[in-house]
């Protein structure tokens, strides 16, 4: 063999090693492409939030996404120009007190001022009183008769059955810890600093759980039975705080005139027939969470899937580092702008028209949503418009006064979410109760704008001196 070709073999041999070191080089390459585009993807998971998941707004408090807001030309309070809002002066009807304010004998004399029969209204001011309540001694008219005995008169049997506190207090004590949103250590604290009277944590929990919870319990059946049979019902739920179980859960079923709620240390299906019935064959807005899907699939129900928990999962799909995946998210997004501008506005278009364009933009959506890229997001997305689905998704198109998103609801639910957060949930049975309850009349309350506080001395007054029970929900609406 000559130099030449022993030079030859060893390029060959070269070569060949080379080649498998960029075979080599090349495969790596696409691993580690692969593996940051999970990565990529893992990240872009651990930084969902309320904006682009159903992930809850107060999650974003942990770890906050920066805002690049641009600087608002109006400043917030008044504006220059709009014409100012005062409170009313209070009417001479309304007057407790009147302090007359005079100049003295010396500057009177000095001047050689005459006084007037007439005065003039300078200031009206709110004060409260040294000692903010009354202590009333209940006492009984002892008699002799003619045996020699001694005889006591009666003491009302709604004093007696008050107790410590009057129907009045009883309904502060309630109104302070569901409306406000007070620990009992704060409702105590109250209690000492501004009534000036010391008072046990415990019998005010007691005046909550033992007296006012079953005062409650008939406007508490009235809105459940009012939530039955309500031709659209929106129905959430969160988790609730309570030690004596594993897991709680607060379920919210609403409608623009009632709000009920409904503690369980379950997150099934069974809830919502214990609630709405088996039979249940009305509308209902909710997520497509797995309780919700079988309590559809069980009853006779229709169903308005929400679009805002949809819509946050697409653009969920614009965060991930993937082209395709991108434009096909970024197109469903501009069909359903489309969908939801037309709908907005439906009232206002010619009804033939109206209907043929959303109907052209419903087909256009579902022929995109059933044809996803290769990822198993887009999948998952896909997979809610197949086998029929896709009709709980625009059941809002066809039927007047239904939601396409379950947003009442969740805001509905916030005031829930807020007292757990403050007062840290329940401890008992009673105390679950209780707080179902006194929810569901301070949410319904808010509906028909009604005092909380005068619901609840009526309620009081009601099983304690026998009047009329009252109506939570007006009768005609």
């Amino acid at each position: 063999m000559t130099n030449k070709d022993v030079i030859i073999a060893q390029l060959l041999q070269q070569n060949e090693q080379l080649n498998q070191q960029v075979q080599l080089l090349t495969d790596e390459k696409q691993q580690l492409r692969e593996h940051i585009k999970l990565l990529e993807e893992k990240i872009a998971r651990l930084e969902k939030n309320s904006s682009n998941s159903s992930k809850p707004p107060s999650s974003d408090i942990i770890n906050p996404q920066p805002t690049n807001k641009k600087k608002k030309k109006r400043k917030i309070g008044g504006q220059k120009g709009h014409p100012k809002h005062s409170r009313p002066l209070f009417k001479a009807s309304e007057i407790d007190k009147t302090i007359v304010h005079k100049l003295s004998a010396k500057e009177i004399k000095r001047k050689g001022l005459v006084p007037l029969p007439e005065t003039e209204s300078a200031l009206q001011q709110i004060d409260l009183p040294e000692k903010p309540y009354h202590a009333i001694d209940h006492r009984v008219q002892l008699y002799l008769d003619p045996r020699g005995n001694i005889v006591k008169a009666k003491l009302p049997k709604h004093i007696r059955k008050a107790g410590l506190f009057s129907t009045r207090m009883m309904a502060l004590t309630g109104y302070l810890k569901a409306r406000a949103h007070m620990s009992y250590s704060t409702l105590q604290s109250f209690f000492n600093d501004i009534m000036d009277f010391n008072v046990a944590q415990s019998y005010l929990a007691n005046v909550c759980t033992k007296k006012l919870s079953p005062a409650l319990q008939l406007a508490y059946a009235e809105v459940g039975q009012f939530i039955r049979n309500a031709p659209v019902v929106g129905t959430d739920e969160t988790g609730h705080k309570n030690p004596a179980y594993k897991s709680a859960w607060t379920w919210c079923q609403q409608t623009s005139q009632a709000v009920f709620f409904h503690i369980s240390n379950s997150r099934a299906s069974q809830v919502l027939i214990d609630i709405l019935g088996k039979d249940y064959s009305r509308v209902i807005t909710c997520d497509y969470f797995s309780a919700n899907k079988k309590f559809i699939k069980l009853s006779n129900a229709l169903v308005q899937y929400c679009w805002a928990h949809l819509i946050r999962d697409i653009k969920f799909l614009l965060t991930l580092s993937n082209k395709t995946l991108e434009r096909w998210a970024e197109k469903l997004l501009d069909i359903l702008r489309k969908i939801f501008r037309l709908w907005k506005t439906r009232h206002s278009r010619h009804l033939g028209r109206y209907k043929k364009s959303i109907s052209k933009l419903k087909k256009a959506f579902l022929q995109k949503v059933r044809r996803p890229p290769d990822h198993n997001e887009a999948v998952n997305i896909k997979t809610r418009f197949v086998d029929g689905i896709d009709k709980c998704y625009f059941l809002f198109l066809e039927q007047e006064g239904v939601s396409p998103t379950n947003n009442l609801s969740e805001q509905a639910i916030r005031f829930v979410v807020i007292d757990r957060r403050i007062t840290q949930g329940t401890r008992s049975w009673d105390g679950m109760r209780w707080c179902e309850r006194a929810w569901t009349v301070v949410a319904t309350c808010a509906r028909h704008k009604h005092s909380v506080y005068d619901f609840f001395v009526a309620t009081l007054n009601a099983i304690y001196a026998g009047t009329p029970y009252p109506k939570l929900i007006p009768e005609k609406l």
